[in-house]
């Protein structure tokens, strides 16, 4: 099969793919937790052309940290920090995925990391209303009080910091990522959702707030013309009476049925919620499946077999 002939493969990975629950985050351990992922990934990649995005709320909010320690270096910016972040992980799911590759016997993949740029608009309301959680959990009293200039709100998870979140509006290098694609090139890229800037003509201007990765890898897959949006994360999919002794994971859905769910307001604002209306959009623009599933489930989800898969109905 040449590689025009594959389908176009889009997996977005949560933070958890890098740091899991009640770990300290260590190097050692985002290594080790990438192997799973990858080696599925590996697998697919046979079959399809692949293109990773990823998240990065726990590695810039360790940045924040780390700068706030100390006061003889400049203070960064957000999209500079997300920008770090994007090389980081790139290098860490790079280096994990070309070591499942050749335990396959591939000999060769091309893989790239792109430092991506996605444009938001200077009027959206959510640069003047922060609700995206960042880095770690807060215990009081720091809780109690904003860090580092960014409020703190009580979310899914715990007392966090939170930063503005803007809508993406265009991927730049959409047409960059398309053309590696179609030589086969696994690319990784939109990395924490991607640097957020503003256009000033032909120019960008960065902005101080993150994107959420859900959205813009949504967005991304529909610019590149992706046939299947995967979306793995920490549950198996989307619940319902999420917490509660009737709690359960939608299995296939259609996008009227999951609209109905979201206006019933089964979807945590701080976390599922994204990933539902990413996969939502996807489904609704191009009439092709979005998933969302665990880590450990994506090849079964890519096959059918796990997940929530939002279809047209």
């Amino acid at each position: 099969m040449t590689p025009r002939n594959k389908p176009i493969l889009l997996v977005a990975l949560g933070g958890n793919a890098l740091i899991r629950k009640g770990q300290e985050g260590s190097i050692r351990q985002q290594f080790e937790n990438l192997r799973l992922p990858m080696r599925q990934i590996a697998g697919l990649s046979l079959d399809w052309r692949v293109i990773i995005t990823h998240g990065n709320g726990p590695q810039v909010g360790d940045l924040l940290l780390q700068q706030e320690c100390c006061d003889k270096v400049p203070k960064l910016p957000l999209e500079i920090l997300v920008a770090q972040t994007e090389g980081q992980i790139g290098y860490m799911i790079e280096s994990t995925l070309d070591q499942a590759l050749s335990e396959l016997n591939v000999a060769y993949r091309p893989l790239v990391s792109m430092l991506t740029y996605v444009v938001v608009d200077r009027d959206d309301p959510a640069l003047r209303e922060p609700t995206k959680p960042i880095g770690p959990v807060l215990a009081p009293p720091e809780a109690a009080e904003p860090v580092a200039g960014y409020p703190v709100r009580n979310t899914a998870k715990g007392w966090r910091r939170v930063v503005g979140s803007p809508e993406p509006v265009t991927i730049v290098e959409r047409r960059e990522i398309g053309q590696l694609v179609d030589l086969d090139f696994i690319v990784i890229c939109c990395g924490g959702g991607g640097i957020p800037v503003i256009r000033e003509g032909r120019g960008f201007n960065g902005v101080d707030a993150v994107i959420d990765k859900d959205l813009a890898s949504s967005l991304l897959a529909r610019e590149v013309g992706a046939d299947l949006l995967v979306m793995a994360t920490d549950v198996e999919g989307a619940m319902i009476h999420y917490g509660k002794p009737e709690q359960q994971v939608l299995g296939e859905i259609t996008i009227h049925e999951l609209s109905k769910r979201m206006e019933e307001g089964h979807f945590p604002a701080g976390s599922m919620l994204p990933k539902v209306r990413a996969g939502r959009r996807f489904a609704l623009a191009t009439g092709k499946t979005a998933v969302i599933c665990s880590i450990e489930n994506i090849e079964e989800a890519v096959s059918g077999r796990a997940g929530t898969r939002i279809v047209t109905g």
